[in-house]
């Protein structure tokens, strides 16, 4: 045992211990009956999150068994032609969208803080209007298919089979419906970021973060970079149905490969976004079932963190087909195979983990050894796919379908159900059936491999995806029927681990039990606060180092035993070193995230069917929640400082950028960052393929004295926030105010500037794609700027109402950041409308 491990104080005296467990019970107990959704505490959000996605998993699961009915013989009418077209395209969407996705975020919403010692993340509320607008959301997609109002144009979206061929709302649906969810999905990764982050135990230098911590950070990251281009995607297309703007119209300057480009920079990077979380899963389950420290924990990082980066380089590999250039070809085809290399260091690392160690053949092994299986060889049709004389062959055949389906279930599915055996303890306080595990495990791993290896076969026979039904003769009959009954098996040990759940599984009070000998925090004796204490930590397995640690943590001797401010709070600590910062103190139950969840789904469905004022009402509801769940979330900072253990005493409350909040907003910033980089990405693109000059005549472009004055416009209104700030510091509110507004109009006048000599120059955003670009531009502009106005006279009212000066100004940060940011895109945004001159 290192010294720092020695127990920090002796444990208080029996009388103190039991007032401040009662304290503890008292602010985190959640609410009953049925306030009891009003609750946005990790642990109850992150049970709410995972059930959900389960029960998406179950819906698309019967959707895939209604295909594979229809396609068990050849000729079959089971489905008529346009039913299995929108089966097909929900169940591609639900399993990507509603399922793959929101199951990380929601495993790691219920168990990050466990992992990390903590008492809870730091925006709470955030992650609730993220399950309310995930639940709401996926229920409207999901529902759409029994009214006959589903997408029918796949989970891919492809155009102009989305665009000019599909004139229903089943399209909208997809495009603003999805759009709404990947809401969720980057306020799940938001909240996941700052918390490994953020809220790490003290001593829990980032060298010593538990592997799935790392996991968790690197697939939040790539969501943050991935989902935008989707994002931007989804928006140009819906664009182009419900105003004409011609992105993907060959016919007036678009191309259909935009949205191609579009939708794979996100898709493939997505793969692994699904992948990673589950094999963070498998390396913690991994050491514990070997009872060692995982092989190779530096390596795992850096294989970890170049999967992360290699996965953007790739999504080219789906786009082999379209007629690229050799030299693109080979180099995306290169990155396709580099891509393994890191994948390959995690496989060896967890196989020198158990053959280094003494394996427990328990039912998480098993379905461990399963992922092992599936998932390699899913890799090595992945590394075939990867060659592109290969690929032209294979390319849009069910050799594809078996190769996706083969690195979902293997690197998603397997680990997720392992994880669901290995940590059902730490729920209920006792396991699951080992039994049932174990058949559910064996039903699975047959029925997978019968349902996905014979479409390898069929597919190198030449069976095309997305075919409702096919002729007899081809030598496909026999394949399509291994594959139904495969899928049917597959189904059945899915359905044994629900009622293995459903029987097994029930949440209890303190859990105080640790089943595999496992070294990590979540084995703390738990109670709805999270551990009795915050631990002090010095190494990566500290229930093996320090076997003392979980009666010192449970007799309150560590840090925060009790409560510092009386609230619910945690400890915020620095992101390399873990040295306490300052207490968080977070918000308890409400109702505004789900107000808030209701209002952006009323307006994204509204838009959908074109109800506009029920839209406007949603947006302005939605308003309302956020509005009013922000301004209680930066109360008047408490005076002095708080001991929270050891003899540290912290303050309340943190401003600049040691605070969670500023980082916080610096991930959103890098999420809209992005979106505004494909929406240039796309300019470029549609200029690079315009067979003629940028812009074809007679369109011209703005005049350059417009942008000349939108330049000194966005640059006066840096200034301006820049002299904002000294008079905040110097506590002269008059001159704050003055600043603010006289600022907020800079940029109102640089925008104006901007559209109004695009609209003087003839720019017909309907005419040709050139003009749609400039006007996506620019409206993508006005947005923030509007957003700008409306966060000042936020920051003016809290001004007004004694809730911002020189010690409480973390509204003003955010308002600053957000305004650099969008004078600095403003910027950029004439740079690229004007780059046709300066090129010529």
């Amino acid at each position: 045992m290192t010294p720092d491990a020695e127990p920090l104080e002796e444990a208080p005296p029996l009388e103190v211990r039991q007032a401040q467990e009662a304290r503890l019970h008292a602010a985190w107990n959640p609410p009953t009956g049925w306030r009891y959704f009003s609750e946005v505490n990790n642990s109850a959000v992150g049970m709410w999150y995972t059930a959900l996605t389960v029960a998406f998993l179950v819906f698309g699961g019967v959707l895939a068994l209604l295909m594979r009915i229809q396609l068990a013989v050849p000729g079959n009418t089971f489905l008529s032609p346009e039913t299995y077209n929108q089966v097909f395209t929900v169940h591609g969407s639900v399993m990507m969208f509603l399922v793959a996705i929101p199951l990380f975020e929601a495993i790691s919403i219920l168990f990050l803080p466990p992992f990390l010692g903590t008492r809870e993340l730091p925006f709470p509320r955030l992650s609730a209007f993220g399950l309310w607008a995930f639940l709401i959301g996926g229920v409207f997609l999901s529902g759409s298919i029994l009214f006959g109002a589903a997408p029918n144009g796949g989970w891919f979206m492809y155009p102009p089979l989305t665009s000019r061929y599909e004139p229903g709302i089943g399209a909208d649906m997809w495009l603003l419906g999805f759009s709404f969810i990947e809401v969720a999905a980057i306020a799940a990764s938001v909240e996941l970021i700052i918390g490994v982050l953020k809220s790490r135990p003290v001593g829990m230098r980032i060298n010593l973060i538990p592997l799935y911590g790392w996991y968790v950070l690197v697939a939040a990251v790539m969501v943050l970079f991935a989902f935008p281009s989707l994002i931007a995607g989804s928006l140009l297309l819906e664009l182009e149905r419900a105003f004409d703007w011609p992105f993907f119209d060959p016919t007036r300057g678009g191309d259909p490969l935009l949205w191609q480009h579009l939708f794979w920079l996100f898709g493939h990077p997505d793969v692994y976004i699904i992948f990673l979380p589950g094999a963070g899963l498998v390396s913690m389950i991994v050491a514990t079932m070997a009872q060692r420290p995982l092989v190779g924990y530096r390596w795992v990082v850096v294989a970890l963190l170049g999967t992360g980066l290699v996965s953007f380089a790739l999504w080219v590999h789906h786009m082999f087909a379209v007629g690229l250039p050799h030299a693109s070809a080979s180099l995306f085809s290169a990155a396709s195979m580099a891509v393994s290399v890191p994948a390959g260091i995690q496989v060896f690392a967890w196989l020198a983990t158990l053959r280094s160690g003494r394996v427990r053949l328990a039912t998480p092994t098993w379905f461990i050894l399963g992922f092992f299986g599936i998932f390699v060889l899913g890799g090595l049709t992945g590394v075939m796919l990867a060659v592109v004389p290969f690929d032209w062959q294979a390319h849009d055949t069910y050799f594809v379908v078996a190769h996706l389906h083969y690195v979902v279930i293997g690197g998603m599915v397997f680990p997720v159900f392992a994880a669901i055996y290995y940590w059902a303890p730490m729920i209920s306080g006792k396991p699951l059936s080992e039994r049932m595990g174990k058949w559910a495990c064996g039903l699975m791993f047959v029925g997978m491999n019968a349902a996905f290896f014979p479409m390898h076969v069929s597919g190198l026979l030449g069976m095309p995806r997305r075919v409702w039904t096919y002729p007899a003769g081809l030598g496909w009959e026999l394949w399509n029927l291994l594959s139904t009954v495969g899928a049917f098996v597959l189904a059945a040990g899915v359905a044994l681990v629900l009622l293995d759940l459903l029987l097994h599984l029930r949440p209890a009070g303190k859990v105080d039990v640790n089943p595999w000998n496992a070294g990590t925090l979540e084995w703390l004796p738990l109670d709805t606060y999270a551990s009795r204490s915050i631990p002090r930590v010095s190494s990566r397995d500290p229930l093996w180092d320090n076997p003392r640690l979980r009666d010192e943590v449970d007799a309150g001797q560590h840090y925060l035993p009790g409560l510092a401010t009386g609230e619910r709070e945690t400890l915020v600590t620095s992101p390399i070193e873990a040295e306490p910062q300052y207490l968080l103190r977070l918000p308890g139950p409400s109702w505004l995230p789900l107000l808030a969840g209701l209002g952006t789904a009323t307006f994204f469905f509204a838009l959908t069917v074109k109800w506009v004022w029920i839209a406007v009402g949603g947006a302005a509801l939605a308003l309302f929640g956020i509005v009013r769940w922000l301004w209680a979330s930066d109360p008047r900072p408490l005076a002095g400082s708080f001991e929270v253990g050891d003899g540290i005493r912290l303050p309340a409350y943190m401003t600049g950028s040691r605070s969670h909040a500023w980082w916080a907003v610096v991930v959103l910033l890098l999420v809209e960052g992005s979106v505004f980089a494909s929406l240039v990405f796309s300019y470029l693109f549609l200029w690079t393929v315009a067979p003629g000059a940028w812009p074809p005549a007679p369109l011209p472009l703005p005049e350059p004295a417009a942008a000349g004055v939108a330049v000194v416009g966005y640059v006066a209104a840096l200034v301006a926030i820049s002299w904002a700030g000294r008079a905040l510091a110097a506590s002269h509110s008059r001159t704050l105010t003055l600043a603010l507004v006289a600022g907020a109009a800079l940029l109102a006048l640089a925008f104006s500037s901007d559209w109004r000599a695009a609209l003087d120059a003839g720019i017909d955003a309907r005419r040709h794609a050139y003009g749609a670009a400039v006007h996506a531009l620019l409206a993508w502009q006005g947005l923030h700027v509007a957003l700008v106005a409306i966060v000042t006279v936020y920051v003016l009212a809290r001004l007004r109402a004694g809730l911002l000066g020189r010690e409480h100004r973390v509204t003003f940060d955010t308002l600053r950041l957000l305004w650099l940011y969008t004078a600095a895109q403003g910027l950029v945004t004439i740079a690229v409308v004007h780059s046709p001159r300066i090129v010529a």
